[in-house]
C-alpha cells in the first residue's frame, strides 16, 4: 500500500510522457485495476486549470494539450452551438437563465469569438485550419482562467494570449516603458476583446427574445431605416409628439442597476461575476492636460507616407469617414461601459428594456376607443384599420377621437405619439419624468420632453415628420363588383429628409459655407489623389447617400442638392489643382460630371481614348446624379404590420415547425376538406367572384368538396370559363 501511494506521488511529481507510463505499469506488478486508475489520474493532469501567467508568461508543455485533442477542438461547430442558444431562448423567452456556465466551457464558441476578433485586429479572416497550435493552446489557457476566476480585467502585462500584431518581449522592457504602460490610456487587450465576445455569444439571443418591439438600437436587423418605415406605417394618426432625450443613460449608470436589470433573467453566478468585474474595474486613462501640452510642444515636420502593415487593417476610406460625419444626433452616440467594449451596447438595452416595457404599459392604459373615429375603433388598439395599403393617409374624422399613444425607441431617444388632448400628453410626461427619477436617477424636466404639434415639424433621425390635408379621390369596390369613386378630404403623414441639417453637416465637415446661398468650397483632402480615384470615393459617398434617404419624401431633391455640392467642391479642388482659375473652365474640359480627364497643360485635355487604349490613365468615372431624373424614385413599400427582422422569423418558423402541434392541425385540415390542386384552388377563386364578387372561397367541412364539385358541374359554358382559369 505505502509503496503505492510512493508511486503516485513520483508520477504526479514527474515530467515524464504518458507512454513511458504505460511501459512502466505493463513490467510492474500491479494488477489491471490499479493500473486503470493510475491512468486515469494521469489522464486527468491534463485536464487540470493551467497555471497562472507571469512575465514572462510560462508556455505550457505540449502535454497538456494532445494533438488529438486540438483537432478535437477545431472540429466542431461554434455556430451551430450558437443556433440551438438563440433557438431555445426564442421557444421559452420568459424563462430564467440558470446554466450559461455550461456554453461557457464549450471551446467552439472560444474559437469562433477568436476569429471574429482575429479579423477585426488584422484585416483579414483566419479559417479554422490556419489557427495555430499554440494560439489554441493560449485561447483554451483564457478559457479556463476565465472558468477559475483568474482572468483580470484591463491587464497590460500578464496575458492568456496576446494580439498576432504584438511582437513586444515584455521581459526586456524597460522600467521607464512598463510605467508608462501601466500609467497610460492603452487600446483594450486583445483577450479582454474576446472574453466580451464569448458574453456577447452567450447573452445577446437570451435579450434579443425578450426584448421589446418597440426598440430598434444596438440591435441586429433593426436600423434606423426600419424606425422611419415604422414611423411611417404607425404614427399617421398621431397629433400630438413627445421627443425625449435618454441617452446620459448610454454615459455611464450604476454597476447595480445593471447587474439588477441582468439578474432579472440570468442567475449565473459566474456570468454575473464576469460582468460585474468588467463595470467595477477601473480604467486607466491618462492625463488631457499633458496630452494637449504634448501636441502643442511637438513641432509639424514633413511626414513621409506610412505603409501599412502585412497584418494591420486599412483604415476607413474616405468616402465612408465622410458618411460617418452626417450620422444623426441619435445615432452619434455609443456606449462603452468600464470594460464591458461591445458588450455596453446590449447591457444599455438591457437597463433600458424596462423603461420600453413600462411604456407598453401605458399604450395599453391610455387607450380609449372611439366609435366616431376612422382608426383604432376595436376593443384592441394593435389591430389594423383604415386603409392598410396606404397608412400614410387619415381620413377626417368627427370631433370624437380616439385616444391613444405610440412609443419608439432609437438607441437613448425617443419618440411617442399621442392621439388626442394635448392634455393626455401633459399627464403622460408627468409620469415619465418620475419614473425616470425614480428608476435612473435621471433629472428629465419640460424642456427636456417638450410637447409638439404635429404641424410643427417633428425631427427624428434626421426626417422631419409632418401633416399636409389632402383631398384624394377613394375609389373602392361595390357589392356586385360596381367601383365607386368619391372625392375625399384627409390628413397625409410626410416623412422628409431635412435640408437644413444636411447644410448643417456640410458645414461640419468643410464643404460648404453660408446658410442661405451655400457656395462649395474645395475638398482639399483628396488633392494629392488622382482623379479617378477622388471621383470613385465621391460616387461611393453619393451611393450611400442616395441609400440613406431612401424612404424619404424629396429623396430627388435632397441627393440632388447634395450632388451640386459634391461636385462643386469637386471642380474647385480641380481648378486650384490644375490652375484652371474657375469652375466653369473645370466643367467646360471635364464636362458637367467631371467624367472626362484635366490636364493643365494649357488648360486643354488631350485625346482621353488614346490614352486609355494606351493605358497610360486610369478610366474616369463621372459623377452620379448630376441631373434630379437620374435620381430614384422614392420606396414606399409597404410595411407589414407586426414586423420582424428575417433571423427571428426564421427562428418562430423553425419552432413552431418542430412543435407537434403544427403537424397535427395540419393532418386535421387535410383530413377535414382534402387536398385542392392548385389549379382548383384558382378556379374556385376566380368562380366565387364572378358569382358573387367573393374573393375567398367557401370554408367548413367538405365546403371545398361541394364548391369542386358545383364547378364541374355547370354547363358547357361554364366548364370553359374553368378551363380558362385554370390555363
Amino acid at each position: 500500500m505505502h509503496r503505492r501511494l510512493a508511486l503516485v506521488g513520483i508520477i504526479s511529481s514527474s515530467a515524464a510522457s504518458s507512454s513511458s507510463y504505460r511501459s512502466y505499469l505493463q513490467n510492474s506488478r500491479f494488477s489491471p485495476i490499479s493500473s486503470f486508475l493510475l491512468l486515469r489520474f494521469f489522464s486527468s493532469l491534463s485536464s487540470l486549470p493551467h497555471p497562472p501567467p507571469s512575465l514572462p508568461r510560462r508556455r505550457l508543455p505540449p502535454a497538456a494539450c494532445p494533438s488529438d485533442d486540438l483537432h478535437h477542438v477545431l472540429r466542431e461547430d461554434g455556430v451551430a452551438a450558437l443556433s440551438s442558444l438563440w433557438i431555445s431562448s426564442f421557444r421559452d423567452p420568459s424563462s430564467t437563465v440558470t446554466s450559461l456556465s455550461d456554453h461557457l466551457r464549450l471551446p467552439e464558441l472560444w474559437i469562433l469569438s477568436y476569429q471574429k476578433v482575429y479579423a477585426d485586429e488584422t484585416g483579414s479572416y483566419i479559417p479554422k485550419s490556419s489557427i495555430e497550435r499554440q494560439a489554441v493552446e493560449d485561447l483554451l489557457a483564457l478559457r479556463n482562467a476565465v472558468l477559475d476566476g483568474r482572468f483580470r480585467w484591463g491587464a497590460r502585462l500578464e496575458f492568456f494570449i496576446r494580439s498576432p500584431r504584438d511582437k513586444t518581449d515584455l521581459s526586456s522592457l524597460s522600467k521607464r516603458k512598463i510605467r508608462a504602460i501601466l500609467t497610460t490610456a492603452q487600446p483594450p487587450p486583445f483577450q479582454d476583446r474576446i472574453v466580451q465576445e464569448v458574453l456577447l455569444f452567450l447573452l445577446e439571443p437570451i435579450f434579443e427574445a425578450r426584448f421589446s418591439q418597440k426598440s430598434y438600437a444596438f440591435r441586429p436587423g433593426r436600423t434606423a431605416h426600419t424606425v422611419i418605415r415604422t414611423i411611417r406605417r404607425s404614427f399617421a394618426g398621431y397629433l400630438w409628439y413627445i421627443k425625449g432625450d435618454l441617452s446620459t443613460v448610454l454615459d455611464g449608470v450604476k454597476p447595480g442597476l445593471v447587474l439588477s436589470a441582468l439578474i432579472r433573467d440570468v442567475r449565473d453566478k459566474k456570468i454575473i461575476d464576469l460582468i460585474k468585474s468588467a463595470l467595477v474595474t477601473p480604467v486607466v486613462t491618462g492625463n488631457p492636460a499633458e496630452e494637449d501640452a504634448k501636441k502643442k510642444k511637438k513641432k509639424r515636420k514633413y511626414q513621409k507616407k506610412r505603409v501599412l502593415a502585412e497584418d494591420e487593417p486599412k483604415p476607413d476610406p474616405y468616402w465612408l469617414q465622410t458618411f460617418f460625419g452626417f450620422a444623426p444626433e441619435e445615432a452619434a452616440k455609443q456606449p462603452s461601459w468600464g470594460h464591458c467594449g461591445i458588450l455596453s451596447p446590449l447591457l444599455a438595452n438591457i437597463c433600458l428594456d424596462e423603461f420600453d416595457k413600462w411604456m407598453e404599459g401605458k399604450i395599453k392604459e391610455l387607450y380609449r376607443p372611439s366609435k366616431s373615429d376612422v382608426i383604432w375603433t376595436g376593443e384592441d388598439g394593435d389591430i389594423e384599420q383604415g386603409n392598410t395599403s396606404w397608412p400614410e393617409f387619415v381620413p377626417t374624422s368627427g370631433p370624437d377621437k380616439t385616444r391613444k399613444i405610440d412609443y419608439i425607441r432609437y438607441g437613448g431617444h425617443i419618440l411617442i405619439g399621442v392621439r388626442g388632448p394635448r392634455a393626455d400628453a401633459a399627464f403622460l410626461r408627468k409620469q415619465l419624468i418620475k419614473f425616470c427619477d425614480q428608476r435612473y436617477q435621471l433629472k428629465l424636466d419640460n424642456e427636456g420632453l417638450p410637447i409638439e404639434h404635429i404641424t410643427k415639424g417633428i425631427m427624428f433621425l434626421d426626417h422631419v415628420l409632418c401633416r399636409r390635408v389632402v383631398y384624394p379621390t377613394l375609389r373602392y369596390t361595390a357589392t356586385g363588383g360596381k367601383i365607386i369613386s368619391e372625392k375625399g378630404v384627409g390628413t397625409l403623414l410626410s416623412v422628409t429628409a431635412s435640408l437644413r441639417q444636411c447644410i448643417k453637416q456640410f458645414r461640419k465637415l468643410a464643404f460648404l459655407k453660408g446658410d442661405r446661398d451655400p457656395d462649395p468650397q474645395p475638398c482639399f483632402r483628396m488633392f494629392h489623389a488622382t482623379q479617378a480615384h477622388t471621383n470613385a470615393q465621391m460616387n461611393k459617398l453619393l451611393a450611400t447617400m442616395v441609400e440613406w434617404y431612401r424612404y424619404a419624401d424629396n429623396r430627388k431633391k435632397i441627393v440632388n442638392f447634395f450632388s451640386y455640392i459634391i461636385r462643386g467642391s469637386l471642380a474647385k479642388l480641380y481648378a486650384a489643382k490644375y490652375k484652371l482659375r474657375s469652375r466653369a473652365k473645370v466643367y467646360k474640359i471635364g464636362s458637367r460630371n467631371l467624367g472626362r480627364p484635366i490636364k493643365d497643360k494649357k488648360g486643354a485635355s488631350p485625346e482621353y481614348s488614346e490614352l486609355l487604349r494606351m493605358g497610360l490613365v486610369d478610366s474616369v468615372e463621372g459623377l452620379q446624379y448630376t441631373r434630379m431624373s437620374l435620381v430614384p424614385e422614392t420606396d414606399y413599400t409597404p410595411f407589414p404590420n407586426g414586423w420582424r427582422p428575417d433571423h427571428e422569423k426564421v427562428f418562430l418558423e423553425y419552432i413552431r415547425l418542430e412543435d407537434r402541434r403544427t403537424l397535427d392541425e395540419q393532418r386535421k385540415c387535410i383530413k377535414e376538406e382534402g387536398l385542392i390542386t392548385p389549379q382548383d384552388y384558382v378556379s374556385m377563386l376566380v368562380w366565387n367572384y364572378k358569382k358573387s364578387a367573393v374573393i375567398l372561397p367557401p370554408s367548413g367541412e367538405n365546403e371545398a368538396q361541394k364548391a369542386k364539385d358545383e364547378i364541374l358541374g355547370e354547363d358547357e359554358e361554364n366548364g370553359i370559363v374553368l378551363q380558362a382559369a385554370q390555363m
